[in-house]
């Protein structure tokens, strides 16, 4: 994990950066329950399927030196599936990770870009055009890291499909919707806490902003975009809003797209409002984010190399 250091002894200047949060693409949405957008109650008594599975990811990356004026980035991305039978503890049956470092090869010097290529391994490119643009060359770094995780997700979603029991479930933390064969599965579920797609507008919006807790959405198919599959979405709400912000407690639940969906909404709903408990502190979204997908992210940084988790300071040392 430190093919980093060979290069700033050779010249590199030492960095460090950080990482942000995924913004989800614009689509467009029609709604397949009710004439226009209702809340429902949920039904609090909903059974807990006798075998669940939680995937999660996890990504973390920093500049580790700069030739230059070029970042060089250490990247490191893993994902897990931790299985639960009936109300017991949850158990690993699948993880997958992957180190490698990002930088602009083509516009590196070709001492520190052999050494960096003989060190790292595993490298994935920025395009030198934004070399001496930090902002955007930063944005590229995030960008290149979010799709490899994404892939690593996918890969471990579809795999863990294969060999899904027959009244097991499979819910994951994001999107759906990025693999045809996930989004069409009968028994799988996304939970997507983030919220940057607007879906809804005027009233309807405005009755999913303010969703009282214990409480989903009408069910609203969600299309457009070529890497993304139809699924039948809604949003529910966890804890109440009031006194906190629009979005604290608010989920949006994707599943396939399919008339059984609709007909299990608020049962599926039900289930994952009991997964709030115990509460995933302290975490900062915890409002958001069910217990056992915490769990599989704690699982997933007690995997991750010491050094991965730790954050340089941006302070002067004032050690003598």
């Amino acid at each position: 994990m430190n093919w980093w250091k060979p290069l700033i002894q050779a010249g590199a200047v030492p960095g460090s950066g950080s990482k942000g949060e995924e913004p989800e693409a614009a689509e467009r949405a029609e709604l397949v329950e009710d004439a226009e957008l209702r809340a429902h109650e949920i039904s609090a008594e909903s059974r807990v399927p006798p075998a669940v599975s939680f995937l999660n990811g996890f990504e973390r990356w920093s500049v580790r030196a700069y030739d230059g004026v070029i970042p060089v980035v250490e990247a490191y991305i893993a994902a897990a599936v931790r299985r639960r039978e009936g109300r017991g503890g949850l158990q690993a049956v699948g993880v997958r990770q992957r180190s490698f470092a990002v930088a602009a090869l083509d516009r590196m010097k070709p001492d520190l870009r052999q050494l960096l290529e003989h060190s790292a391994g595993d490298i994935e490119p920025v395009d030198g055009e934004f070399v001496g643009q930090p902002a955007r060359y930063l944005e590229q770094v995030e960008t290149i890291v979010r799709r490899a995780r994404a892939h690593v997700e996918r890969e471990l979603a579809e795999s863990t499909l294969e060999r899904l029991g027959a009244e097991a479930w499979l819910v994951l933390d994001g999107l759906l919707s990025r693999s045809p064969a996930v989004a069409r599965h009968p028994r799988a579920l996304g939970v997507i806490k983030s919220h940057g797609a607007q879906f809804l507008e005027g009233r309807g919006l405005e009755r999913a902003l303010t969703l009282p807790a214990g409480h989903r959405t009408s069910v609203f198919a969600v299309r457009g975009g070529h890497t993304r599959t139809e699924t039948y979405s809604w949003y529910l709400r966890l804890w109440p809003w009031e006194g906190n912000d629009l979005l604290y407690g608010l989920l949006r639940i994707e599943a396939r797209a399919h008339p059984d969906t609709i007909a299990r909404a608020s049962e599926l709903s039900g289930w994952l409002w009991s997964e709030r408990a115990p509460l995933a502190t302290p975490a900062t979204r915890w409002d958001r984010l069910l217990y056992p997908l915490h769990q599989v992210e704690e699982y997933l940084k007690a995997l991750a190399p010491r050094d991965v988790l730790q954050r340089a300071s941006r302070l002067p040392s004032l050690a003598s």
